[in-house]
């Protein structure tokens, strides 16, 4: 390599180096300040230490521990603030916020990530210390701590076990769940899901078929006879009877019957028969 071109390099390098001490700003930050700093935006000297970033201790230069969330820079009250910075076991600014506003993925607000493992465990385990209690329907009756549903990492997903609810709110399954739209439930009526339905998950249930549709005679069938594709959610009696939905409907119409959706309603192993003053075995195609 030629003299000229080592020279040239080095010339290159030392005006590099100037402009990075003279315009910071312009040649190493990753963006623009939070709008709160906006006014030391041109000062990175007032956060940063030489060649080793930002410094925990110059951010408390300006923000006293023991002022945050009680007091502004400037001495200022601030209305509802929450002060738990006190409560932390060390005073690294760094680990939680981000003043800077990368210039390709920007972020909202400054405090962009929070470590719980950085609280006393007296204030971990009091999450309302911080936190406001949600105004839900289901946390109203949960009488149980956040930890016992949620993690620190992060709000959702949770974990959730119904004897946390009172007894009350236990019975009362449409305080938190709508009701499903399908026929089959639909012609339960209010029996309580706890009748089929358990805690752990929705799905399997259990249904007592001798109850509402005892299968007796020819109904002692396989599920998808009656549930085609086994979609337990609906039914069909025109697997096996000699009916047509247009023949039902003008029989009915003309009875003065508009109700013929759901045949179990007045035609099945224990419905009784106002016209024919019987009991249908659930055979006759009439």
């Amino acid at each position: 390599m030629s003299r000229w071109i080592k020279w040239l390099l080095l010339i290159n390098l030392a005006v590099i180096a100037v402009l990075v001490f003279a315009f910071p700003q312009l040649m190493v930050s990753p963006g623009k300040l939070q709008s709160a700093h906006a006014a030391i935006g041109d000062n990175c000297f007032a956060c940063h230490l030489p060649l080793r970033g930002a410094s925990a201790d110059k951010c408390m230069a300006c923000h006293r521990p023991a002022d945050i969330g009680r007091l502004t820079t400037t001495g200022v009250p601030i209305a509802n603030g929450t002060p738990f910075h006190q409560a932390l076991v060390r005073q690294d600014c760094t680990a939680c916020h981000r003043e800077h506003a990368d210039r390709l993925m920007p972020v909202k607000g400054t405090l962009v990530r929070f470590d719980h493992s950085m609280l006393r465990e007296t204030q971990a385990a009091d999450c309302r210390s911080c936190h406001k209690a949600p105004d839900t329907r289901v946390h109203r009756g949960v009488t149980a701590q956040c930890s016992q549903c949620h993690a620190t990492k992060a709000w959702e997903p949770a974990s959730f076990d119904h004897s946390h609810l009172d007894a009350t709110q236990l019975a009362a399954c449409s305080s938190c769940h709508k009701a499903p739209g399908d026929r089959l439930h639909a012609s339960f009526g209010d029996i309580g899901c706890s009748q089929c339905h358990g805690t752990k998950a929705w799905q399997p249930a259990s249904f007592d078929h001798d109850r509402y549709f005892p299968l007796v005679g020819e109904h002692r069938a396989t599920c998808a006879t009656c549930h085609p594709r086994n979609d337990t959610s609906r039914y069909t009696c025109y697997g096996c009877h000699a009916h047509t939905p247009a023949n039902i409907r003008e029989e009915h119409l003309e009875e003065g019957i508009r109700n013929f959706e759901d045949c179990v309603r007045c035609h099945g192993p224990r419905a009784r028969s106002e016209s024919k003053g019987r009991w249908h075995d659930g055979n006759d195609d009439d």
